[in-house]
C-alpha cells in the first residue's frame, strides 16, 4: 500500500486544501504511553497527519484506507511490523543576522495539537469497525477554522483550530462537516478547562488503545525519503490556488523583478481602495518599497464594508475568510514569486521597518525550504555593544557575516502562550513596543495560514549603548519557526544545529516527541517554556517529563501567576545568560553547510550568483589597503585625473596666468593635458579592471549579481578600513593631539579610503577618455568603444551611475556623453525623460528621501556620505507615458552642500555653487532638503540655491522647486509653520537681492521674480525617519506617508511640465551647463548648443515673418507709386488734389503696416506658446524681437513716406511740363483739324505736295502764335547746401560755421582724405596700437565706403534721366547718417563728418545739376513740339485721304505705351522674387540666419584658402560681405537661369492682365461707340492704372485718333501677343546678371545684405561682426572671436602682432585701455562697464577658436607685412593645426555639426 503523504514529509509546510487550515489530532498520554512511543521504531513525526482532499469522490478511498490502517494497527500491536526513525545529527551553527519582525498568525504546525480526542472516542474508533461514517462526521466538523485568543492567561494561544485529521486522511465534505456528532465532542474552546478535563478523564480509561493508535499513526507517516511525486500531488494545487487568488500565478515561473516593481504606473500614487485579492501583492510591495510599517496590514476593503453583527444563527459561518489572507502567506507568496534582487530589496525594506524576515522559506508545492542567504546579504546594521559604551564607538556590520548568537523559538503541540507576541515583547523596550513578528491579534493575523507554515523568520536585537533602554547588552538574533516542530522536523533540526539555544513552547508535557529529544543530538541548549496556568498543567507530570527526557531543570521556564511583563523579564534574563556564556556561534553565511547536509536549498547556489561571486571575489580578495589598491589598479583616476580636472577649470578661468601671454599660457595648459593623457594611456589596463570589464560584459542576471557582489565586497572592505582608521584617529586626537601632521594624514586617509563601484566605473570612464585622445584608427581606441554601452546597460538595469565625479569635482564629458548616447540607442530613440534632483546639507537624509520615494538604491551610510552626483533611471509604465509625457524618470542624488570634508578647502563654496547650478539646471523638479534646526546653515544653502535659480532664469530654464523640511513631527506643522514659511520667503527674497547684485541682475528683487513659488504648496513637512531610538526603531509611518504625499505632488508637477526632452537633449544640456559652470560667470549665451539651436530657429522664423511684411509693403508701395504717377491720366481735371491722394495713401499704408506688425507680434506669441524647439531657452530674447518688429514698422513707415512724398514731388514737378505739353498738343490738334476741314472743302483734290505746303504754312503760323514757356532752371548746389545745413542744424554753431564757409560747387573735386589732426587726442595712451595710422586707415576705409555707396546712388539717379528732386539729396544725407550710426565703434569726429558730407554733396550737386540741365533741355516745349511735326503731318495726310489708322494706332499704343510700361513693371517686381528664389533655392540654409550666413562666409574663405580674400573680409567687412553676397546671388541665378524664368513669369502675368482687360472693356461697353478709340484707350489705362504707368507717350497716341474701335481692339490683342514673344526673346538673351540686378529699383543684394548683415556692430576688441537676430536686439554677440593681431593690433614694446583672443581675455586678469577708458587701464573681466551691449563668453573648449588660430598661424607673416608690424610668436599647438581642424572648430562653434 502506498503511504499517504502528510506534513511529516521533509520540508512539508502544513498547507491546507480548499482554503481550510489543518489541525492534527493531539493525543494526551500517560508517561507509560510516552515511553512506549519513545521506543525504537517510534517516528519523530508520529503526530502528523495528512491534509484533507476536497473532492467528494475521494471519500470512499479515504474510508477504505482507514479500514486498511486498522488492519495495519493490529499487525503493529502484534509486533509484526516496526517502523524505524533515523535522526541524523546536524552540524551546529551560530546565527548572526539582522532582520525585522515577521508576521505571526495561526500556524498549521502550531495548530497540530489544536484538537483533542478523548480516549473514549478513540476506543470507539478502534472497536467500531462499522462506524466509519460516524467517525468522519465529527472530525470533519473540526475542519472549520476557529480563531483563538492570544494572551498569557488562560487561552492566550498563537494557534488556530484547524481541521482534525485521523489516520492520515481528512474528510472535507461540507455537509458532513457541519453535521454534529452526538457521540464525540470536540474540546470546548469557550471553556478550555472543561474540554481539557474531559479529555484527560477519557484518556485515563483507554491507555492501551491509545498506544496502539499512536503506533498506527507512526506507521502511516511517509519516511524521510518519501516520493516527491506524492508530495506534489497532494500539496501542489494549494499553492497554485493561493497564487491564483492573489494574481501571482504567472510570476511563479516568470519571477517579479525589482525594476517592474519600481516602475511608475497608475497605482504608484493611486489611493483607490483595494477591492480584489489580486491588488494585495501590489499594494503590499508599494508600501514596503516606501518602507511603510503598515505594509503588512493591506487587505481587501470588501471585508470591512459592512459591520458584521454576530448572532446565534451565524456563529458557525465565516463570510470574510474567503477575502482575507494572512500577512505571512502574502509575504511567503511574494518571496516565492520574486527574483533574488527583489527579494533582497524586500528584505532591506522589511529590515528598516523592523519586520521579521525569512530565514528559511518554505514551498508547500515542492516541500522544499530555502535558506535566504542572498536575500539577507545586503542588510547592514549599526549598534553599540556594552563594551563600547565608554568610548561611544559603534559597530557597523553586514548581518550575514556578523558573529551574532541565534536563539530560536519553536512550538511543540499546543501552547497557550502566543510565541510571537512574547517574542515581540522580548525584542521591544516596554515604551517602544513593535510588532516584529506577525501574531494572531494583528490585522488579518487571525486568518488561517495556508502556505507559510514551516517558515522560519529571523529578527535581531541590537543595543544602542544606553543601559536604561537596552533589553540586551549584546546583539542577538531570534528565529521563529511557524508551525509545530513535529510537522517541520527539518527546520527544527536546522535550528537545533545553528542556534545557541532553542526555546520550546508547549503545554503538551506528555508528548512523545520530548522523549525523542533525549536521544537527539543538538548543538543548541534546549529550554522548555510552560504555562503553569494552563488547565492541563500538573507538577508531577512536569517532573516526570524532566526526569525522563533529561531536560535540565534550570532550563524549564514556567509562566506562573504573573503578567506578561514579568514573564518576559524572566525570559529576557534567560536569553541574556545564554548569549553571554555560549561560545557556539554560527554566522548566517556559515549556516550553508548545515543547510546542505539537511537538503535545504540555499538561494545563493544558483550558477549565475556563484559565477558572479567568483568573478567579484577574484577582484576584491587580495585588497588589503584600499588606497594602495587604487594607486596600483585604478591608476588613471588618481592624481592624473584630478590634475586633468584642475587643468580643465584653469583653462576656463585662467587664474594662475599671471603676467604670461594668455594664449601661450592656454597652449601650455593644453600641452600639459596632452602629456597627462599620454601618461594615462601608457598604463596597461590593470588585472582588476580587466576582470571588472569581463564581469560587466556578462549577460542578464549574472551581470547584476556581479555588480551586487562587487558592491557588497567593496562596502565590507571600506567599512573595515574606516573602522580601523577611526580608532587610530580617535586615539591620536585623545592621547597625542600634538601630532598634527599624523592627524592630518589620518584625516586624509579617512577621506580617501572609500572604495566603491563608482571608482571602477570612474576608471572605465578614464580608460575611454584616454583612448579618445588616440587617433580614430588606433586599435586601443577601438577596444574601448564598447565600454559606454556596458555602463548604459547598467543604468537600464537600475544601478546608479556617477554623473559628477565626487573626488575630482568634474564631469568626464566624453565618457558621460558616450554613455548617454548609448543609452539613447538602447531605449527607444525618441524616449523622453523627466529629471528630479535633490539638494541639501550633508547628512540630512537626501538619499533616504529618494530611496523611500522611488524605492531605489542610492547608497546610504556605506562608509561615508554621497560624493558628487549619481543618476538613476526609473521606467514609466506605458499607460502613464502620455500623461506624464515621459518614458523614464531620471533621479539625481547629490552630495551634501556645506560638507565638512570640503569645508577646509578654499574652493568649497565654489564647489557647492557648481553642483547646485548643474543639478538645478538639469532638473525639471528640484527638491531642496532643509533641516530647520540650523538657521545659519539654511541661509548658506538658500544663497547657493538662489544663485543657481537666477542663472537658470537667465537661460530660460524654470525648474519646479520644492522645499522639504525634515524632522517636523507635529501634525499641525503646516499651520504652525505659516510664520516660518513667511520668514523663509523673506529670507529667500533677501538672498535673491544679494545674489542678483552679485550676478549683476539688479532688476530681480524678490524670489518670485526668479521662479513660481507658493509658500503653501511649495513647502512640504516630513516627520523624522525613525519611530523611537535606533537601532531598534522602525521607520516612522508618518515619514513614509508624508513622502508618499510628496510623491503625488511630484507626479502632478510632471503632468504640468511643458518641456519633454529626450536623452540627446539632456546630454547637450549637460555638456553646455558644465562648460558654463566651469567658467564661473555662468553666462550661457550661445555657447550652449541647445540655446544656439533654439535662437537660430527663432531668428529663422522671424526673418521669414519680417521678409513677408517687407515684401507685402514693397508690393503695395509699387502700386501706390504707380497710382500717383497715373494721376490725371484719365481725368484731366481731377476732383481731388495730388496731396489728398498722398494723405489717403499714407492712411492706407499705416493700416496695412499695423496689420503686418500685429501679425508678426501674434506669430511671436504663438511661437512662444508652442513650447517646442526649446523656446523657453530663448524667452528672454522675445522682447528683442518684439522691439525689432516695432522698429521694422517704424523704418518701413519712414521709407514709405519718403518714397510716396518723393513720387508726389516728382509728379508735381512734371505736372507743369505735362500741362504745357497738353496745351500745345491741344492747340496743334485743333489747327490740324481746322486745316483738314479747310482742305476738304476745296473743289480740287490736293496732292501730297500741296497738302505739305498747306501744313507748313499752318505750322509756322501756329508756332508764332504759341507762347513757349519752359521749366525754370534751378541752382541744385544752392538747394543741396540748404538741405545740408538743415541736416546739421542740431549740431550747434561750431558745426554750422564749418559748413557756412564752403561752396558746394567746389567741394568733392579732390579725393577725400581723413585728416590726422585730433586723432592722437582720441587714441592716446593705447597699449596695443602704437601705429596711429591704423586708426586713420580704419576711418578712411569707412569714409571711402560711404562715398562709394553714395556714388552708386548718384549714378543710378543720373541713369534714370529724370529731373532732379530735393528728395535725392535728402536720401543721400540719410544714407550717410545711417552708415555712421552703424559704425559707432569708429570714432568719427564732427570735422570729419562735415567734411565727408560736403564732399559727397558737392559731387552730388554737380551730377544732379547736369541731369537737371539735361532734363530742361530735353523737355523744352518748343523742341518737344518740333519733334512731333512729322507725326502731325503724316496723320494729317492719312486723315485727308481717309486711310485706316487702326493698325497704326494699335502699334503705336503697344510700342510706345504698353511695352515700356510692362518692362518697367517686370523690372519693379522681379527684385523680391529674386530674394525668394535665393532664400528657397539651393544653399538657402546659408541665408536663413545671420549665424548661418557668417558660417557660410567663413567656410568658403577657408575652402579658398587665399589671404587676399581674408584681408578684404577683415579690413572692410561690409564691402566684402556685399560683394560676396552679390556674387553668391549671381552664381545661383546663373546656374538655373532663374532670372530669365522670373522675368518671363511676370511678363506672362501682365500680358494676361492686359488681354483680359481689353476683352472685358469690349464686353462691358458693348462697342456702342465704335469710333471712340480715345475713350477705349483711356478705359484700358484706367483699368491698369495700379499696375502700369502709361502716361508718357499717351497724348501723342490719342491725338487725331479716329480709328475704328473694334478693329483697334483686334489689332491691339494681336500686337500684345507679339510683344510678349519679342520681350521673352529679349529676356532669354540674358546678359550681364550683375548689371541687370544693379539696374533693378528693388535690389535683392541690398535687401539681403541689410537682413543678413544685421546691426553692423563689431566686437570692440577683435572686430568680429555681431550675429544677433532682429533689427533691435539689446545685446550683441558672436559665435567665435579671433586673435587681435588679425586686425593689426601689436604689442607696444615689441611691435609684434598680438595673439590674445578676447574670449580668453575676458576670463583672465588682464587689462586693456583705449579711447573708451580714457587711457586708463581696465580689467577685461569687467569689459561690460565699457561695452555693456556686448556679450563675450569664454571659450568653452581649447578648440573653440581653432579656426582663427589656424588663419593667424598660416598668414602670420602676411598680416605683419600689411600692418607694418612684426610677426607674432605663434604657440606650437597653433602651428600644428590643419584646415580640417579649423573646419571642425568652425562647425562646432556655429553649432553646424
Amino acid at each position: 500500500m502506498e503511504k499517504p503523504d502528510d506534513e511529516a514529509s521533509p520540508g512539508a509546510t502544513g498547507c491546507e486544501w480548499g482554503g481550510r487550515d489543518t489541525t492534527p489530532v493531539q493525543n494526551i498520554h500517560t508517561p507509560d504511553d510516552m515511553a512506549a512511543l519513545g521506543a525504537p521504531g517510534a517516528n519523530l513525526q508520529s503526530v502528523m497527519f495528512n491534509q484533507p482532499q476536497q473532492q467528494q469522490s475521494m471519500q470512499q478511498a479515504a474510508q477504505q484506507q482507514i479500514q486498511q490502517q486498522f488492519g495495519h494497527l493490529q499487525e503493529v500491536q502484534k509486533g509484526k511490523t516496526k517502523q524505524l526513525c533515523v535522526v541524523t545529527p546536524l552540524p551546529a551553527a551560530n546565527p548572526d543576522t539582522l532582520t525585522r519582525p515577521a508576521p505571526q498568525s495561526p500556524d498549521l504546525a502550531e495548530e497540530v495539537l489544536g484538537e483533542h480526542l478523548d480516549k473514549k472516542e478513540e476506543a470507539e474508533v478502534l472497536i467500531g469497525e462499522n462506524k466509519s461514517e460516524e467517525v468522519q462526521q465529527p472530525l470533519s466538523k473540526a475542519n472549520e477554522t476557529k480563531p483563538e485568543t492570544d494572551g498569557s492567561s488562560g487561552g492566550n494561544r498563537e494557534t488556530t483550530k484547524g481541521p482534525a485529521e485521523v489516520l492520515g486522511e481528512r474528510i472535507v465534505n461540507k455537509e458532513e462537516a457541519e453535521r454534529p456528532d452526538p457521540e464525540i465532542s470536540a474540546p470546548s474552546f469557550s471553556n478550555p478547562e472543561k474540554g481539557l478535563k474531559e479529555m484527560t478523564h477519557q484518556g485515563e480509561q483507554g491507555e492501551q488503545k491509545v498506544e496502539q493508535l499512536s503506533q498506527a499513526i507512526d506507521e502511516s507517516k511517509p519516511e524521510e525519503g518519501s516520493s516527491r511525486e506524492n508530495i506534489e500531488t497532494t500539496q501542489g494545487p494549494f499553492l497554485r490556488e493561493l497564487l491564483s487568488k492573489t494574481g501571482l500565478e504567472d510570476h511563479y515561473e516568470n519571477k517579479l523583478t525589482l525594476s517592474s516593481v519600481l516602475e511608475i504606473n497608475a497605482d504608484t500614487t493611486s489611493d483607490e481602495p483595494l477591492t480584489t485579492m489580486q491588488s494585495l501583492p501590489g499594494a503590499f510591495l508599494k508600501k514596503l518599497m516606501m518602507a511603510n510599517v503598515n505594509a503588512r496590514s493591506v487587505k481587501c476593503l470588501t471585508t470591512d464594508q459592512e459591520v458584521s453583527y454576530c448572532c446565534v444563527d451565524n456563529l458557525d459561518t465565516d463570510t470574510d475568510s474567503i477575502n482575507v489572507i494572512n500577512p505571512l502567506d502574502l509575504i511567503t507568496a511574494l518571496f516565492l514569486c520574486s527574483d533574488g534582487f527583489l527579494q533582497q530589496e524586500m528584505v532591506q525594506k522589511m529590515s528598516m521597518c523592523q519586520f521579521a524576515v525569512p530565514l528559511l522559506l518554505p514551498n508547500c508545492d515542492t516541500k522544499q525550504s530555502t535558506l535566504m542567504l542572498w536575500a539577507l546579504r545586503d542588510i547592514v546594521r549599526k549598534f553599540r555593544p556594552s563594551s563600547q559604551i565608554a568610548t561611544k564607538a559603534f559597530v557597523e556590520e553586514r548581518i550575514v557575516v556578523s558573529d551574532i548568537p541565534m536563539v530560536s523559538f519553536v512550538r511543540l503541540g499546543e501552547s497557550s502562550l502566543s510565541k510571537s507576541q512574547i517574542l515581540n515583547k522580548l525584542l521591544s523596550n516596554p515604551q517602544q513596543y513593535h510588532d516584529t513578528f506577525v501574531h494572531h491579534d494583528m490585522e488579518c493575523g487571525d486568518a488561517s495560514r495556508q502556505i507559510s507554515d514551516g517558515l522560519v523568520e529571523i529578527s535581531w536585537y541590537f543595543p544602542c549603548g544606553n543601559r536604561n533602554i537596552d533589553m540586551f547588552t549584546k546583539p542577538v538574533s531570534m528565529a521563529n519557526l511557524r508551525g509545530d516542530i513535529r510537522s517541520f522536523e527539518t527546520q527544527f533540526s536546522f535550528l537545533c544545529q545553528t542556534s545557541v539555544a532553542v526555546y520550546i513552547f508547549s503545554d503538551d508535557l506528555e508528548a512523545n516527541f520530548f522523549k525523542v529529544l533525549k536521544s537527539k543530538k543538538t548543538k543548541a541548549e534546549l529550554f522548555l517554556v510552560v504555562n503553569c496556568q494552563g488547565k492541563t498543567f500538573r507538577v508531577d507530570t512536569l517532573k516526570k517529563m524532566i526526569s525522563n527526557c533529561s531536560i535540565n531543570e534550570k532550563n524549564v521556564i514556567l509562566k506562573k501567576k504573573q503578567n506578561d511583563a514579568e514573564f518576559v523579564k524572566t525570559l529576557q534574563s534567560s536569553v541574556g545568560d545564554i548569549i553571554k556564556r555560549s561560545p557556539n556561534r554560527l554566522t548566517i553565511e556559515n549556516m550553508v553547510d548545515v543547510a546542505h547536509q539537511m537538503g535545504i536549498w540555499v538561494d545563493e547556489d544558483c550558477d549565475e550568483c556563484q559565477s558572479a561571486r567568483k568573478m567579484a571575489d577574484e577582484i576584491t580578495r587580495n585588497i588589503k589597503d584600499t588606497n594602495e589598491f587604487k594607486d596600483q589598479q585604478l591608476q588613471l583616476q588618481g592624481q592624473i585625473w584630478k590634475e586633468l580636472s584642475q587643468l580643465e577649470k584653469e583653462r576656463c578661468r585662467l587664474r594662475k596666468a599671471g603676467d604670461q601671454n594668455i594664449e601661450h599660457y592656454k597652449s601650455s595648459l593644453k600641452k600639459k593635458e596632452k602629456e597627462l593623457r599620454e601618461k594615462q594611456y601608457t598604463f596597461d589596463m590593470s588585472d582588476a579592471m580587466a576582470s571588472f570589464i569581463l564581469g560587466l560584459s556578462s549577460s542578464g542576471a549574472e551581470r547584476s549579481y556581479f555588480l551586487k557582489w562587487m558592491r557588497i565586497n567593496l562596502d565590507n572592505l571600506s567599512r573595515q578600513n574606516l573602522s580601523g582608521l577611526r580608532e587610530q584617529y580617535k586615539d591620536l586626537c585623545q592621547h597625542s593631539p600634538e601630532k598634527k601632521d599624523d592627524i592630518k594624514d589620518l584625516d586624509k586617509q579617512l577621506s580617501d579610503c572609500s572604495l566603491g563601484l563608482e571608482h571602477f566605473l570612474r576608471e572605465l570612464g578614464q580608460l575611454y577618455e584616454a583612448a579618445c585622445s588616440l587617433p580614430e584608427s588606433s586599435l586601443q581606441r577601438k577596444q574601448m568603444e564598447h565600454l559606454p554601452g556596458l555602463c548604459a546597460q547598467m543604468l537600464l538595469d537600475g544601478f546608479p551611475v556617477e554623473l559628477v565625479d565626487g573626488d575630482a569635482s568634474n564631469i568626464p564629458l566624453k565618457w558621460i556623453s558616450a554613455v548617454l548616447t548609448q543609452l539613447h540607442t538602447l531605449v527607444d530613440s525618441n524616449s523622453k525623460i523627466r529629471v528630479v534632483t535633490v539638494l541639501g546639507v550633508q547628512s540630512t537624509g537626501k538619499s533616504t528621501l529618494l530611496n523611500t520615494m522611488f524605492g531605489v538604491q542610492f547608497a546610504v551610510s556605506s562608509g561615508r556620505c554621497t560624493r558628487g552626483a549619481f543618476m538613476l533611471l526609473i521606467k514609466v509604465n506605458k499607460e502613464l507615458k502620455e500623461e506624464l509625457k515621459c518614458d523614464f524618470i531620471m533621479v539625481i542624488d547629490t552630495e551634501g552642500l556645506k560638507s565638512p570634508e570640503l569645508a577646509q578647502l578654499d574652493d568649497s563654496h565654489e564647489h557647492d555653487n557648481e553642483l547646485a547650478t548643474l543639478v538645478i539646471g538639469l532638473s525639471d523638479v528640484t527638491i531642496i532638503n532643509i533641516a530647520m534646526e540650523n538657521n545659519t546653515e539654511m541661509k548658506d544653502i538658500l544663497q547657493i540655491v538662489v544663485h543657481a535659480f537666477i542663472r537658470m532664469k537667465e537661460v530660460g530654464k524654470k525648474p519646479v522647486c520644492h522645499f522639504v523640511h525634515q524632522n517636523v513631527s507635529d501634525m499641525s506643522a503646516h499651520d504652525n509653520n505659516m510664520r516660518d514659511r513667511k520668514k523663509l520667503l523673506e529670507q529667500l527674497d533677501e538672498m535673491t537681492q544679494a545674489a542678483a547684485r552679485m550676478e549683476k541682475k539688479e532688476n530681480i528683487t524678490k524670489f518670485t521674480d526668479v521662479m513660481e513659488y507658493d509658500p503653501d504648496t511649495s513647502s512640504c513637512y516630513i516627520p523624522g525617519l525613525w519611530h523611537g531610538t535606533p537601532p531598534m526603531a522602525p521607520v516612522n509611518a508618518g515619514y513614509s506617508e508624508a513622502v508618499y504625499s510628496f510623491k503625488k505632488t511630484l507626479m502632478k508637477d510632471f503632468r504640468k511640465c511643458q518641456r519633454n526632452d529626450d536623452l540627446t537633449h539632456f546630454l547637450k544640456w549637460t555638456q553646455s551647463l558644465w562648460e558654463a559652470v566651469k567658467f564661473e560667470k555662468f553666462i550661457f549665451s550661445f555657447r550652449n548648443s541647445l540655446v544656439a539651436d533654439a535662437y537660430s530657429r527663432l531668428c529663422s522664423e522671424y526673418n521669414g515673418w519680417e521678409w513677408a511684411f517687407q515684401k507685402n509693403m514693397y508690393s503695395w508701395m509699387v502700386s501706390a507709386e504707380t497710382k500717383i504717377s497715373n494721376i490725371g491720366m484719365t481725368d484731366q481735371n481731377p476732383q481731388t488734389s495730388i496731396r489728398d491722394v498722398l494723405n489717403e495713401l499714407m492712411i492706407e499704408a499705416s493700416k496695412k503696416m499695423t496689420l503686418g506688425e500685429n501679425e508678426i507680434q501674434e506669430n511671436l506669441v504663438k511661437y512662444f506658446e508652442k513650447k517646442d524647439g526649446h523656446v523657453n531657452l530663448v524667452e528672454k530674447y522675445k522682447e528683442d524681437f518684439v522691439s525689432s518688429a516695432k522698429t521694422l514698422r517704424r523704418e518701413t513707415e519712414n521709407t514709405v513716406r519718403n518714397k510716396l512724398q518723393g513720387a508726389v514731388e516728382i509728379k508735381e514737378g512734371m505736372t507743369e511740363l505735362d500741362n504745357i505739353k497738353s496745351s500745345q498738343a491741344s492747340t496743334m490738334e485743333k489747327k490740324v483739324l481746322d486745316l483738314l476741314q479747310k482742305c476738304r472743302k476745296k473743289e480740287s483734290v490736293l496732292s501730297d505736295k500741296e497738302l505739305r505746303k498747306e501744313f507748313e504754312n499752318m505750322w509756322k503760323k501756329t508756332l508764332s502764335d504759341i507762347h513757349f514757356k519752359g521749366l525754370p532752371r534751378r541752382n541744385v548746389a544752392q538747394d543741396a547746401f540748404q538741405m545740408l545745413r538743415g541736416n546739421l542744424s542740431t549740431r550747434g554753431s561750431h558745426v554750422n560755421s564749418m559748413v557756412v564757409g564752403n561752396n558746394l560747387v567746389d567741394c568733392g573735386k579732390k579725393e577725400f582724405a581723413v585728416e590726422s589732426g585730433g586723432l592722437l587726442e582720441k587714441v592716446g595712451g593705447l597699449v596695443k596700437h602704437r601705429d596711429f595710422n591704423h586708426y586713420r586707415k580704419k576711418l578712411q576705409e569707412l569714409c571711402d565706403d560711404i562715398i562709394t555707396q553714395c556714388q552708386l546712388f548718384i549714378t543710378q539717379k543720373v541713369e534714370n534721366k529724370t529731373d532732379y528732386h530735393d528728395t535725392y539729396v535728402k536720401e543721400l544725407l540719410n544714407k550717410i547718417d545711417e552708415t555712421l550710426q552703424q559704425h559707432k565703434n569708429v570714432n568719427v569726429s564732427e570735422v570729419c563728418e562735415v567734411s565727408l558730407k560736403l564732399h559727397i554733396c558737392g559731387r552730388a550737386a554737380r551730377a544732379f545739376q547736369k541731369i537737371h540741365n539735361d532734363f530742361i533741355e530735353v523737355n523744352d516745349p518748343r523742341k518737344c513740339l518740333e519733334t512731333s511735326k512729322s507725326k502731325y503731318l503724316t496723320e494729317f495726310k492719312d486723315l485727308f485721304n481717309n486711310r485706316d489708322l487702326c493698325q497704326k494706332k494699335a502699334e503705336d499704343f503697344t510700342k510706345l505705351c504698353l511695352q515700356p510700361a510692362v518692362q518697367d513693371y517686370v523690372t519693379k517686381m522681379i527684385g523680391p522674387d529674386v530674394v525668394d528664389e535665393v532664400k528657397r533655392g539651393k544653399g538657402s540654409k546659408d541665408y536663413s540666419t545671420r549665424v548661418a550666413f557668417q558660417f557660410s562666409i567663413l567656410k568658403q574663405l577657408l575652402t579658398n584658402g587665399k589671404y587676399d580674400k581674408y584681408e578684404k573680409y577683415i579690413k572692410n567687412y561690409e564691402r566684402f560681405v556685399k560683394d560676396w553676397l552679390f556674387d553668391q546671388i549671381v552664381q545661383q541665378l546663373s546656374d538655373e537661369s532663374s532670372l530669365e524664368k522670373l522675368e518671363k513669369k511676370h511678363l506672362s502675368e501682365m500680358v494676361k492682365m492686359i488681354t483680359d482687360t481689353i476683352s472685358n472693356i469690349r464686353e462691358t461697353t458693348g462697342l456702342t461707340n465704335v469710333n471712340d478709340v480715345k475713350t477705349f484707350i483711356q478705359n484700358i489705362c484706367s483699368a491698369l492704372k495700379e499696375k502700369l504707368v502709361l502716361k508718357d507717350a499717351l497724348d501723342s497716341i490719342l491725338i487725331l485718333n479716329t480709328a475704328n474701335t473694334k478693329q483697334f481692339a483686334d489689332y491691339l490683342t494681336e500686337l500684345v501677343g507679339e510683344m510678349e514673344k519679342s520681350l521673352a526673346v529679349e529676356y532669354n538673351k540674358g546678359g550681364d546678371i550683375k548689371k541687370r540686378l544693379s539696374s533693378l529699383p528693388f535690389k535683392p543684394q541690398d535687401e539681403m545684405f541689410t537682413s543678413l548683415f544685421g546691426c553692423g556692430e563689431q566686437c570692440p576688441f577683435c572686430a568680429v561682426p555681431c550675429e544677433a537676430g532682429g533689427k533691435k536686439h539689446s545685446k550683441h554677440h558672436a559665435s567665435i572671436h579671433r586673435p587681435q593681431g588679425i586686425c593689426g593690433y601689436r604689442v607696444s614694446y615689441s611691435q609684434k602682432l598680438v595673439i590674445e583672443i578676447c574670449s580668453s581675455l575676458v576670463v583672465s586678469d588682464k587689462v586693456f585701455n583705449n579711447a573708451e577708458t580714457g587711457g586708463t587701464y581696465h580689467p577685461y573681466k569687467d569689459y561690460k562697464t565699457q561695452y555693456p551691449d556686448w556679450i563675450i563668453t569664454g571659450d568653452p573648449s581649447m578648440e573653440a577658436a581653432d579656426y582663427w588660430k589656424y588663419v593667424m598661424a598660416t598668414f602670420n607673416e602676411r598680416i605683419a607685412e600689411d600692418t607694418n608690424a612684426l610677426p607674432a610668436d605663434i604657440p606650437e599647438d597653433w602651428k600644428a593645426l590643419t584646415s580640417d581642424d579649423a573646419m571642425r572648430s568652425l562647425k562646432k562653434s556655429f553649432n553646424m555639426e
